[in-house]
């Protein structure tokens, strides 16, 4: 088994705006791994970045996917099928990039005329390339093992992937860009406060020395990063319990939350610039979709 390997994250500039989604190449003796493909609009951003690492994407031998939206996923198809590389992916995952019909659907609800512009398109992952990963379980690539710990919250379909003392985490981990606010993305449609918290719970026993964020990069202060996380987190659900319960117009919500987040990120010293990233990274109008969605769903037990 391979011991040495190097981890370059690959800036996909998505929108035009640096730091905002990023996919991990994961470089060993014996050949190369992909972390997250991020959307397919930004495809060729992918390939150039691999490019000019010395490497050919072609030669990718194995896809992890942390979970199937679309600025993670977007891609899978397109790089595993030039590759012929399998993509492992959470079980609930699995069939919508075996048919991303469902995915599709709801995403041009949500994105209309904006669409392909945005994400680009999304097809099929061959079924004998696509790999339903169960909890725990230890996978061998480019003589790497990646460890697979099921970590819902974010999304019911999220894998935070270990390998040796450092995990990718998608965003169970939350966002954090340029050092700014550590923030908890949550679009809708499965936000769960109660297993976001499992999750994060999770991710702080395994004593890592480093994670990395597909927004955006790598971090090093693992545990109080976990514990500001969940912090802020509570913070952003209980903040949004009121207007669930009294069914506030979302527009009126919206107005109001934009106005609390601006209000942290001015107390973090966040510049223009680093708030223009979170907005691609994490757009605020998802947020409360996702957090009035959750107090719907979940408000009797909650």
């Amino acid at each position: 088994m391979a011991m040495n390997f190097q981890i370059h994250t690959i800036d996909l500039n998505f929108q035009g705006v640096p730091e905002s989604i990023a996919a991990f190449l994961v470089e060993s003796e014996e050949g190369l791994v992909l972390v997250e493909t991020g959307p397919h609009s930004s495809l060729e951003v992918l390939k150039a970045g691999i490019s000019q690492l010395g490497a050919d994407w072609r030669n990718i031998s194995a896809i992890f996917l942390t979970h199937i939206h679309l600025d993670h996923a977007g891609a899978a198809w397109a790089i595993s099928e030039a590759a012929n590389a399998p993509v492992y992916v959470h079980p609930k995952g699995y069939p919508h990039l075996l048919d991303p019909s469902k995915l599709l659907a709801s995403a041009k609800m949500i994105y209309g005329d904006q669409m392909e512009q945005l994400w680009g398109t999304l097809q099929p992952v061959q079924e004998k390339n696509l790999v339903s990963v169960v909890h725990g379980a230890e996978i061998q690539a480019a003589g790497l093992v990646f460890r697979a710990w099921h970590t819902p919250g974010h999304a019911s379909h999220h894998i935070a992937w270990q390998l040796a003392d450092v995990a990718f985490t998608g965003d169970v981990a939350g966002a954090r860009i340029q050092n700014g606010m550590i923030v908890p993305p949550c679009p809708p449609p499965d936000i769960h406060l109660e297993n976001w918290q499992a999750s994060i719970a999770l991710l702080s026993e395994l004593q890592l020395q480093a994670i990395y964020l597909t927004h955006f990069g790598k971090y090093t202060s693992v545990n109080s990063h976990l514990a500001i996380l969940k912090e802020t987190l509570e913070q952003w659900v209980q903040w949004m319990k009121p207007y669930a319960l009294n069914q506030t117009a979302p527009k009126e919500v919206l107005q109001k939350f934009q106005q609390y987040v601006m209000e942290s990120y001015e107390q973090h010293g966040m510049t223009e610039s680093q708030k223009e990233k979170y907005a691609k990274a994490n757009p605020l109008e998802m947020n409360v979709s996702g957090l009035l969605r959750y107090w719907q769903k979940f408000g009797k037990e909650a």
